[in-house]
């Protein structure tokens, strides 16, 4: 049996298995993307924080599923920084896209979302992805991620519509100024991780209306636009993946149950589906 190395490279972090004889080995990197970072800085990533915990294991097949490998520049960029860090592989590269799909679905048709970091959606016939509707970004769509719903916390607080009490949990949980946001947001690398780090205020404040509003509205723009641009919607389960899905999945529900729609798995990680996936 091949010796195999699954990865699922997100923007703010990658997980690694290595696959050895029926044993795993489960390490964890910081993210990658080859949007902002080059092939080099990848290459010096793998090599100072992914190698050494191999220990000179000898690898047959490496399985990666990345962000933003759905642009094929960024596809080539990775497989030679892949190729690099493991010369006598076969490299295989995906999207992230794929890799929830065969996670969820394994070799069976469905409809694939995900609400993490970043949003996208995809139906999946068993084997391709064969309709998708991509993210698009923190800017211009990502709805319903973590980045998108952040960035409606940050609104509500930079534009004082927050209460007295959530503006005073704001302020005690982050301590930040408009100044600082601003300076995150627009002039240093990674706005989305920064952006999406502000979803966790909705998770710890569950229950205040403007918060619920946040959550629904936020989650209602995915359905909006991404769902309903499928007609198997309404013909196949639905499933999430991701820690967005996973963390406000009552909410998934109850969108579900006012659109008449089956609600499939809802899983925080893609790895353990890869992992069966693969094995």
């Amino acid at each position: 049996m091949p010796v195999k190395l699954i990865a699922d490279g997100g923007a703010t972090k990658c997980e690694w298995c290595l696959l050895d004889k029926g044993k795993k080995k489960l390490v964890t990197t910081q993210g990658i993307s080859p949007y902002f970072l080059s092939g080099e800085e990848i290459i010096s990533l793998l090599q100072k924080e992914l190698l050494p915990k191999l220990k000179n294991t000898a690898i047959d097949e490496v399985h990666y599923y990345g962000t933003g490998l759905g642009n094929p520049k960024n596809m080539e960029l990775m497989k030679k920084a892949l190729r690099k860090a493991f010369p006598k592989a076969k490299i295989y590269a995906n999207d992230d896209v794929l890799a929830a799909a065969r996670s969820l679905n394994g070799k069976t048709k469905g409809m694939t979302c995900n609400l993490g970091t970043g949003s996208f959606s995809c139906y999946y016939n068993g084997k391709k992805i064969v309709k998708r509707v991509p993210g698009f970004g923190f800017i211009l769509g990502d709805e319903g991620s973590g980045a998108y719903l952040g960035k409606k916390v940050v609104q509500y607080f930079l534009y004082q519509t927050f209460d007295e009490d959530l503006k005073a949990r704001f302020n005690a949980k982050y301590g930040v100024l408009p100044a600082d946001i601003l300076e995150n947001v627009y002039k240093k690398p990674f706005p989305s991780r920064y952006l999406a780090s502000f979803a966790l205020f909705l998770a710890e404040n569950r229950g205040h209306y403007m918060i619920e509003n946040i959550i629904e509205d936020g989650l209602n723009d995915f359905f909006f636009n991404h769902l309903y641009k499928y007609r198997e919607t309404w013909t196949s389960p639905i499933h999430f993946i991701g820690s967005v899905a996973f963390g406000f999945r009552d909410v998934l529900q109850e969108l579900c149950n006012t659109y008449e729609l089956e609600l499939g798995k809802v899983v925080k990680k893609p790895m353990p589906g890869l992992i069966a996936y693969h094995s």
